[in-house]
C-alpha cells in the first residue's frame, strides 16, 4: 500500500498546536481506589469539559462506595514537587482544590496558588464527618485562612458550608446562599456557589451568590437516591469551564447541567452509593438502534465515519 505524503502545509505549526490544545487545569486532590470522587472524579469532569488535567496527588483514601475509611495524606514536599514540575512545563488556565488531607498540604498549595495568581481558583468542601474532630478543626482553619483569601470560587454543600462558615448561626430560619456568601466573603472569597439547599416539592436549589447578591439560582429535582462524588464532579467541571474562558455564571450553568446529566445516568458498581456517570455524553443513545445502522465491519471497503470534537468546550 502506497503511504499517504503531507505538505508542509498540514502540519501545524507551534502556535496553532497551542492554540487548539485544551486549557490545562491542575487539581489537587485524593485518590480514590473507589472511583467514587477524589482525583477520579477530577480527570473525567475536566475531560469532558475539554480541559486537560494536571492531577496532583495529595494523598489516598482506604474507602468503597458506601464510606470512607481512612485517608492518608502525602507529604507537603512531595505534593509540593509534583505540582511544581508540570507547572514549569505547562500553563495552567484553573486550579480547583479538593480534599488534600493536611494543614501542611493546604499551605503548601497555598503557596503554589499564590504564584499563579492569574488562574481561577475553584475551592470544593466536602464533609469531612467521618474524619477525627481535631483533625477536622485543624484543616478547616488552615484552609480558612491559607486558602480561601485565594479563592475565586468556593463550593459545597449547603449544610457543610453552614456549619463550617457560619457555627454560630442563632437565626429562626437555616441561612441563605448569600448569608454564606457574605461569610466567605468576608474571609475573601468573590463568589460561592451552595448546593444541595432544601427545596418545596422535592426539589434542591443550586444557587451562585456573592457578598451583595444572589447572580443565579435552578432548582433540581432530587433524586431519590444517595451519590458519592457529586461534589468533585461539580467543582471539577466548573474549573475546566472556567479555564476554557466562559464566566463565572455561564460555567455555573453549564457545571450544573453537566451533573445533572450525571447523576441522571448514574450507577452502583458496588454495594454502596451510586456514582455519577461522567462519560454520559459518550453513550450511544440507543445501542440496539445503532447495532443495526451501522455497517458491517466485515466488509474492508466499508469504514466508519469519523466525527471532530472540538478541544475546548463541553462535550456532551
Amino acid at each position: 500500500m502506497a503511504q499517504a505524503h503531507t505538505s508542509p502545509t498540514d502540519t501545524p505549526t507551534d502556535e496553532e498546536a497551542v492554540d487548539s490544545a485544551p486549557a490545562c487545569v491542575m487539581s489537587f486532590n485524593a485518590s480514590d481506589p473507589s472511583g467514587a470522587g477524589g482525583l477520579t472524579a477530577d480527570i473525567m469532569a475536566i475531560a469532558s469539559a475539554g480541559g486537560h488535567v494536571l492531577a496532583v496527588v495529595t494523598g489516598a483514601y482506604s474507602r468503597d462506595t458506601a464510606e470512607i475509611l481512612d485517608h492518608f495524606a502525602f507529604d507537603d514536599d512531595a505534593v509540593s514537587e509534583q505540582a511544581r514540575a508540570a507547572l514549569e512545563d505547562m500553563p495552567v488556565s484553573a486550579i480547583k482544590v479538593g480534599f488534600v488531607g493536611s494543614p501542611e498540604n493546604v499551605s503548601a498549595i497555598a503557596e503554589i496558588a499564590s504564584d499563579y495568581a492569574d488562574a481561577p481558583l475553584v475551592a470544593y468542601m466536602p464533609s469531612l464527618s467521618w474524619w477525627e474532630e481535631d483533625q477536622i478543626d485543624s484543616y478547616l482553619d488552615a484552609f480558612r485562612e491559607l486558602l480561601l483569601p485565594q479563592a475565586t470560587l468556593l463550593t459545597g454543600n449547603h449544610s457543610t458550608l453552614w456549619r463550617w462558615l457560619l457555627p454560630d448561626w442563632s437565626g429562626d430560619k437555616s441561612p441563605s446562599a448569600r448569608d454564606i456568601a457574605k461569610a466567605a466573603g468576608e474571609l475573601g472569597v468573590p463568589f460561592t456557589l451552595v448546593t444541595g439547599i432544601p427545596a418545596a416539592e422535592q426539589f434542591i436549589e443550586n444557587v451562585l451568590a456573592t457578598p451583595q447578591s444572589v447572580l443565579y439560582s435552578e432548582k433540581f429535582e432530587h433524586f431519590d437516591a444517595s451519590f458519592a462524588g457529586a461534589g468533585d464532579t461539580l467543582s471539577a467541571a466548573l474549573s475546566a469551564l472556567l479555564a476554557n474562558g466562559h464566566d463565572m455564571q455561564s460555567a455555573t450553568t453549564e457545571a450544573l447541567t453537566y451533573l445533572d446529566h450525571s447523576l441522571n445516568a448514574g450507577f452502583q458498581p458496588g454495594m454502596g452509593h451510586l456514582v455519577p456517570d461522567r462519560m454520559f455524553w459518550a453513550q450511544a443513545d440507543d445501542d440496539t438502534d445503532a447495532a443495526e445502522d451501522s455497517p458491517s465491519t466485515s466488509d474492508p471497503m466499508i469504514s466508519t465515519p469519523s466525527f471532530d470534537v472540538p478541544p475546548n468546550g463541553t462535550k456532551h
